[in-house]
């Protein structure tokens, strides 16, 4: 499932014009990214809640025969999201992933490396840093502030985990997965394991960390600058380290640097840091 029904409050205001799964990264929506991910490791069915800009979502779930939408009228959390979706989920373990994180993350592994009631992802760092902390064993011992054993490691909890069957049936209506369901879940004594994840993810829910996203899906691709079909870059402009969507026009002259033009926008040279919505 992937968690998407949130109002991306620390992305305004791109969220105000679009859902924060839908910001485009390069040539395509970041949630795209994620669905690829699962469906190249066989995920047999995708769930995508949704609240925020619920008529977009549910137009880039309904392109793909492989996706469902879960609907929430009121946004219901983490846990509860997970738990109003169970009828499209089906029976069984599911694969938890939010959708405002891109990972290099083989979904596959993590489902074969899955033995507890919850397995999470897990950057490791030493230990005490971080927002997990982890036992000689693998179990998870630290959640956000609340601790319940000896830890050897710390960690990065990147939001992408696999929630047991077992767990499912204890969601509640309405409320978080880690306040909810995780941090009980490890006072009754139930074990949840890590997975450890030495790969690169990011968080893509500030304005920053997306600008940083969008530099980074051009350097994989060994090039400074993508210009999508039909956009329009005007003489004089020198992109560097900038994305223009299609239909887009960059007009001026100088340096944009930096910089994503969302599709059929409009941007004038010189600009830096920017991300030009309309």
């Amino acid at each position: 499932m992937i968690l998407a029904a949130g109002l991306g409050t620390r992305l305004r205001p791109l969220t105000d014009r679009l859902a924060k799964p839908l910001v485009p990264i390069g040539d395509r929506p970041a949630i795209a990214y994620v669905v690829d991910r699962l469906r190249a490791a066989g995920v047999p069915r995708i769930v995508v809640n949704a609240h925020h800009h619920v008529a977009r979502l549910h137009a880039f779930v309904g392109s793909r025969p492989d996706l469902a939408l879960s609907e929430e009228s009121e946004l219901l959390g983490t846990a509860g999201g997970v738990g109003h979706a169970a009828p499209l989920l089906g029976s069984g373990d599911v694969v938890v992933w939010n959708a405002d994180i891109l990972a290099d993350l083989d979904p596959a592994a993590l489902v074969a490396a899955h033995s507890s009631a919850a397995t999470l992802v897990v950057q490791p760092l030493p230990a005490g840093q971080g927002s997990v902390g982890v036992d000689a064993s693998g179990r998870i011992v630290r959640l956000r502030a609340e601790r319940f054993g000896d830890e050897a490691s710390g960690g990065h909890f990147p939001g992408i985990y696999v929630l047991g069957e077992a767990l499912r049936a204890r969601l509640p209506e309405q409320g978080g997965m880690i306040e909810d369901v995780l941090v009980p879940a490890l006072a009754r004594g139930t074990t949840l394991r890590a997975f450890p994840f030495a790969g690169s993810w990011r968080d893509i829910g500030t304005v920053d960390r997306y600008l940083d996203a969008n530099v980074a899906w051009l350097e994989r691709r060994g090039v400074r600058c993508w210009v999508g079909p039909g956009a329009r870059v005007v003489e004089g402009v020198v992109l560097d380290g900038a994305v223009v969507g299609a239909g887009a026009s960059v007009l001026g002259h100088g340096p944009v640097t930096r910089c994503v033009v969302w599709p059929e926008a409009r941007a004038h040279a010189p600009l830096e840091g920017a991300v030009v919505i309309a």
